[in-house]
């Protein structure tokens, strides 16, 4: 029985191991949120059938302590160890990063399985613990959610006293003016394009990566502003009402920037009013004599702005007449090829400057040309700005253009939403060669995820000349929108893998250049 045990709890420990860091890491890419990774273990009860397997088998062998459980129960934790490290190889777009607070969630479910164990062995006996020992391996894709409770008390004291300590530095910042950059999507780019404009006279510090959540912000102030700073661009993500506000009690903005409204995390706002009330949170915290600049394109901002008298609408020369008696800044002839985009900017003095710049897609357009009103209202002239905006260089994963022979990939992996999405088909449909496009669809978009994803198939259908889609179940709805435009079928495919549908598309032939979009990837957690 004691050979068995140890055979038990050698297996157990490694299988331990590799199902808590797999699931631990789909816990933060669902945000530390209880509900969000709830929903996700519904939606991917297929993914870990193993574990209740291994549950199911954990109890017959407290149940009836027979050698042949105990073979069963080594087998399964032998599957369990191979599948969670194949797991790990494929789930490596964005890996776990070891936090403070995670580190904490694994050291509280280590204590409560040696608990467990020990439990089990004073007042039961060591015969019992190799169906324990197979429960407790089988109880990792919940058991985070139990470290969390657990835990919370202790994470919000720490989260308060640095969210303070932020806040102090903060307000001991003399002459410090922080901008506040708010969208459903955007507010990366606008953040990156604000710092490459402003930087050119200011010194500016920026929320690096994706730090837009209370912690990231408070991360880098303390981490990172110093005196010298003179303007902090700080951006602010929102998954849920109220959380837009909990940023701003932190950095209390003098500027803000809404970039746009739209059906983005739709799982967890529930609905476009309420993403849209989440961020005209922002507008709602600025100063009496702060500056609030809007998407003037937006037709939901545009909507919610007639709530506000102090604002500043930037937006393309087709909407210039929907945003008439507010000041705004807009961009006309616009001109988009392979090496970028030239348009005009004119500000509300009737003032206009010409510029260029080397990225591509409608959406960057009104970004820059928000960026632009910004620095132009911060006091740099227009020509001031003419040489920032042609260094500006393309945000990561976001319309990226990347040179490989006679094929140029345009990289838009990141976020993938409705709007963005048809801006970037119809960007690729402005290209003379033959336009490739591949994508998973989109997620998160809650009971509207079908009909947008069905768009999408009707917008790319009229865009390209090729379409392979990645995840044959997933995209269905974009198949089924694609065909109903009557697109060819046979330059319609479905794939598996990412891999295979790009080495397809390096194999298309035919005459003229490839242009193959990469439009959104899927996180780990999908």
């Amino acid at each position: 029985m004691t050979v068995r045990t140890v055979i038990a709890a050698v297996l157990a420990a490694y299988a331990s191991f590799l199902t808590l860091r797999h699931n631990m890491h789909m816990f933060q890419l669902n945000g530390y949120k209880n509900d969000e990774h709830i929903r996700w273990i519904g939606k991917n009860l297929r993914q870990q059938w193993l574990l209740y397997y291994g549950l199911v088998l954990g109890i017959l062998r407290i149940i009836f302590p027979v050698i042949l459980l105990d073979i069963l129960i080594y087998i399964a934790l032998i599957l369990d160890i191979l599948v969670y490290r194949a797991l790990r190889r494929l789930n490596n777009k964005k890996k776990l990063v070891y936090t403070a607070r995670v580190k904490r969630m694994i050291v509280t479910i280590v204590l409560i399985m040696a608990a467990v164990c020990a439990l089990v062995w004073i007042f039961a006996g060591a015969g019992y613990l190799t169906g324990v020992l197979a429960i407790l391996v089988s109880s990792q894709f919940f058991m985070n959610l139990a470290a969390n409770i657990i835990n919370h008390p202790l994470e919000k004291a720490i989260g308060k006293l640095y969210i303070n300590d932020a806040k102090k530095k903060l307000a001991g910042a003399s002459g410090l003016k922080v901008i506040g950059v708010t969208g459903s999507f955007g507010k990366t780019s606008m953040k990156f394009f604000l710092q490459t404009l402003l930087q050119s006279r200011y010194d500016v510090l920026v929320t690096p990566g994706n730090f837009n959540t209370p912690m990231g912000i408070t991360i880098t102030v303390r981490n990172y502003l110093k005196p010298s700073h003179e303007i902090f661009i700080c951006e602010m993500g929102a998954r849920r009402v109220g959380e837009i506000k909990e940023v701003c009690d932190i950095a209390h903005p003098d500027y803000g920037i809404i970039t746009s409204v739209g059906p983005q995390h739709l799982e967890t706002f529930h609905s476009i009013e309420n993403i849209q009330k989440t961020k005209f949170e922002l507008a709602d915290a600025l100063p009496p004599d702060g500056m609030l600049f809007l998407n003037g394109d937006n037709e939901l901002i545009r909507d919610k702005a007639r709530d506000y008298d102090r604002k500043i609408f930037y937006c393309t020369e087709g909407s210039a007449n929907e945003t008439i008696g507010c000041a705004g800044y807009y961009a006309r002839n616009i001109s988009v090829s392979q090496f970028g985009t030239d348009f005009d900017v004119i500000t509300p003095q009737g003032e206009s400057e010409s510029f260029q710049m080397r990225l591509i897609g409608a959406h960057n357009v009104i970004n820059v040309t928000g960026a632009i009103a910004v620095a132009h209202s911060l006091g740099m002239s227009l020509k001031e700005l003419k040489i920032p905006v042609r260094r500006l260089q393309p945000v990561e994963h976001r319309m990226q253009m990347r040179e490989h022979g006679l094929v140029t990939i345009i990289d838009d992996a990141y976020n993938s939403n409705p709007v963005g999405s048809k801006a970037a088909v119809e960007t690729l449909a402005m290209f003379d060669g033959i336009r490739i496009l591949i994508t998973p669809g989109m997620v998160e978009l809650g009971e509207k995820e079908e009909e947008y994803n069905y768009k999408f198939g009707t917008y790319a259908a009229e865009c390209c000349d090729h379409i392979l889609l990645v995840g044959k179940k997933h995209t269905e709805p974009i198949m089924r929108g694609i065909l109903e435009k009557g697109f060819p079928k046979d330059r319609c495919m479905a794939f598996d893998r990412l891999e295979e549908a790009v080495a397809y598309a390096y194999a298309i032939k035919g005459q003229g250049h490839k242009y193959i979009l990469l439009e959104n990837d899927l996180p780990d957690n999908y």
